[in-house]
């Protein structure tokens, strides 16, 4: 099953994400290499600079998924202010369809 992790940056947390973004982006390097990691990439704002993360997991479970979103660099250094975490169709364009 897919789940989406929607994640907004606390305020002021341009500067964390900018130094933990080496360790995130390893984290989701290493999910991609299991095959865990379907899409992922950051909001922007009108300033063109991330604001938080749209990442789609594969995952058993709910719980599966809340551990993988909680086990991210990002999440595990404070940067999120909000992770919502929803269950996932993937309709069009699904490579795997």
């Amino acid at each position: 099953m897919l789940f989406v992790l929607l994640c907004t940056d606390r305020p002021g947390g341009l500067q964390l994400r900018l130094d933990t973004r080496p360790a995130h982006v390893a984290y989701l390097n290493d999910l991609n290499a299991k095959g865990i990691l379907k899409i992922a990439g950051p909001f922007l704002g009108a300033d063109a600079k991330p604001t938080g993360s749209l990442v789609i997991v594969k995952a058993e479970t709910l719980e599966e998924a809340k551990a993988i979103a909680e086990a991210d660099p990002y999440a595990k250094a404070g940067l999120f202010s909000n992770v919502e975490i929803k269950a996932y169709n993937w309709v069009f364009n699904n490579p795997e369809a």
